[in-house]
């Protein structure tokens, strides 16, 4: 019998055990577009308490068996990848309840608004797959945007602009088609205006004016992911920080529907 297979000293069950930032490279084919990840990868299992311990090795091998996939068969999503895995380890591992998460960031090529140059943007994003009977997901995304204080520009008729990160996660049934892309956009289009790496001088011009037609505080731009987010369908919740120019601390805001 192997040590794993043992009785442990102490029956207690536990709800999570398993492996911690697995970093790797995966590739996702998506409508004809492909997608690079470098994310780092975590797995864990319920472990009863007749048992003292996992194989570890078997959860890394079923990962590395999905990945070797990728030449007979493309992966369309990271939580399908995630599915397939977790799928495998059901055969080497009896659990109940096992989940798998990739962090990693996904880089979109965006044009400037005026000049059309082409851009890179690189957002964080969060795909997590869980199994306890019936599949379930949590994807999230973190992007960076602005706002622009409409409290100062109705008093001064001047205001401070400030860097915001704005991040949406929506929780669903794994069956759900929502794209990571789109939960973007989502996020992006609830600021006072969008952000670029890139920026000609009528790009920034353009960007400046779309942020004093728009000024927004924190609450407003959650509540505008928020109101975005209904035509998912699917459990949201929504935060924002402005990393404020003109004071000694930070604005948060958050909200789920």
């Amino acid at each position: 019998m192997n040590t794993q297979d043992r009785l442990p000293e102490d029956r207690i069950k536990l709800k999570r055990v398993g492996i911690r930032d697995l970093k790797t490279l995966i590739k996702i084919k998506r409508k004809g577009k492909e997608y690079w990840h470098t994310p780092k990868i975590s797995i864990y299992i319920d472990l009863s308490e007749e048992r003292k311990g996992i194989h570890m090795s078997r959860l890394i091998e079923c990962i590395i068996e999905a990945l070797e996939e990728e030449i007979k068969e493309e992966h369309y999503s990271l939580e399908a990848l995630g599915r397939n895995i977790l799928e495998k380890v059901r055969i080497k591992h009896t659990y109940q309840r096992g989940e798998i998460s990739f962090s990693s960031e996904l880089p979109l090529i965006k044009k400037t608004p005026k000049s059309r140059k082409s851009t890179v943007e690189v957002h964080d994003v969060h795909v997590k797959v869980i199994y306890d009977g019936t599949w379930k997901k949590v994807l999230r995304v973190e992007v960076i945007g602005n706002t622009l204080c409409p409290h100062a520009l109705e008093v001064s008729g001047k205001t401070h602009i400030q860097r915001a990160k704005g991040r949406l996660e929506i929780e669903c049934e794994f069956e759900k088609d929502i794209s990571l892309e789109e939960m973007i956009d989502v996020v992006e289009e609830s600021f006072s205006s969008r952000v670029y790496t890139l920026l000609k001088s009528e790009d920034e011009a353009d960007v400046i004016k779309s942020m004093h037609e728009n000024p927004m505080f924190v609450e407003d731009v959650t509540r505008r992911i928020l109101e975005r987010s209904k035509k998912f369908g699917c459990r949201a919740k929504a935060e924002c920080i402005s990393y404020e120019s003109i004071h000694r601390h930070n604005v948060y805001s958050e909200g789920e529907i």
